[in-house]
């Protein structure tokens, strides 16, 4: 069994108040879990209008698919036009380790 994740570290555009913020993360976290079936969730910067932390994570056979997955889904976060993505990590661990 592999777990992996992925974080993201990302500036919101012209975003003024935390009700912008999250009418802007709400909908990259529906497309997420909707299109790639990833837990997926705000882990940071919740009182910030500006930055946010946005972490996925999955469970998978092998590793091929885990890291297909995440690398689909950084490529969906990285172009969306309405934020820029600052940086992101991933991780891969094997059930044995």
């Amino acid at each position: 069994m592999w777990i992996g994740w992925i974080e993201f570290d990302i500036l919101l555009g012209d975003v003024q108040s935390l009700k912008e913020k999250r009418s802007v993360i709400r909908p990259l976290l529906a497309e997420l879990k909707r299109r790639f079936d990833v837990s997926v969730a705000e882990v940071g910067d919740h009182d910030q209008y500006r930055r946010s932390q946005v972490g996925a994570g999955l469970v998978a056979a092998d590793r091929a698919h885990l890291v297909e997955v995440l690398t689909a889904v950084e490529r969906l976060v990285a172009a969306r036009p309405e934020f820029e993505l600052l940086s992101s990590r991933q991780r891969e661990l094997h059930s044995d380790d």
